[in-house]
């Protein structure tokens, strides 16, 4: 009974070696692998461009800008945070370099664009002014005075000529003149020089009882001898003895 008990001991305990040992004869199980690690939030990306990139001053420019990954945009100067993307129209003064600064979970990206503000050159000096002589002055301000034929009596249409003559002679007291009676080419030439000088005389004492010194006006009769316009044959009509019918003014105080 000893005999069996004990072989059975021996037999467990071969037993049990030879399954140690093929225990210890199989391979280890490798563990199985660390997943990777996540990426990195990609890095922000951003443009800007300014349109017209030289401006005069006190113009206007737009300025542009693009954006991807980014939480944050901040323009400067003077605009502020912005939209991811978008244009605002700036009025720089000076040349300026803009900077839009873009921020993200990948970091922090900027673009810049340059504005050049020129200042245009000042406008030429205005042209001087064109200095008119009182002889020129004389010319465009004092009129002459028709008569009736055969008269040298001052007609409606004359007083009005005469009384603008002298408000502009009053105005300008240093001018000197004289007055050239004129005629008509029919009569003698007596009798013409005689109502040249009664026509000259009249003008003469409307501008002094008007208010012009004598001491500044001349008178002469010309008579028919210097016509104002030529009267020939085919000529000779109504139109053109009334141009010869008139005081004369002239520049100076002694006719030419």
């Amino acid at each position: 009974m000893r005999t069996k008990k004990r072989s059975l001991a021996v037999l467990v305990g071969i037993l049990g070696l030879v399954l140690l040992a093929g225990a210890c004869s199989k391979k280890a199980v490798p563990a199985p692998p660390q997943p990777p690690p996540p990426p990195p939030p990609p890095t922000p990306t951003v443009t800007l461009t300014a349109e017209p990139s030289t401006i005069d001053k006190g113009q206007s420019v737009t300025l542009s800008w693009s954006s991807q990954n980014a939480t944050d945009l901040d323009l400067e100067p003077g605009v502020g945070k912005v939209q991811a993307s978008g244009s605002s129209s700036v009025t720089p003064q000076d040349s300026t370099t803009y900077t839009v600064t873009a921020t993200g979970p990948g970091g922090t990206q900027s673009a810049t664009a340059r504005v050049t503000v020129t200042i245009p050159p000042p406008p030429p000096p205005p042209p001087a002014p064109v200095q008119i002589t009182d002889d020129q002055l004389f010319d465009q301000n004092v009129k002459d005075a028709y008569f009736d034929y055969d008269k040298a009596t001052i007609r409606p249409d004359a007083e009005t000529v005469l009384t603008g003559d002298a408000s502009f002679l009053k105005d300008h007291q240093s001018i000197k003149f004289t007055i050239e009676g004129k005629c008509d080419d029919r009569g003698s030439e007596e009798y013409n020089l005689a109502l040249g000088d009664k026509r000259a005389t009249a003008a003469k004492n409307f501008l002094v009882n008007a208010g012009v010194t004598t001491d500044r006006i001349s008178t002469i009769s010309y008579g028919k001898s210097r016509p104002v316009t030529g009267c020939d044959q085919s000529g000779k009509s109504e139109d053109c003895w009334q141009q010869n019918r008139v005081d004369h003014f002239h520049y100076g105080a002694e006719s030419q």
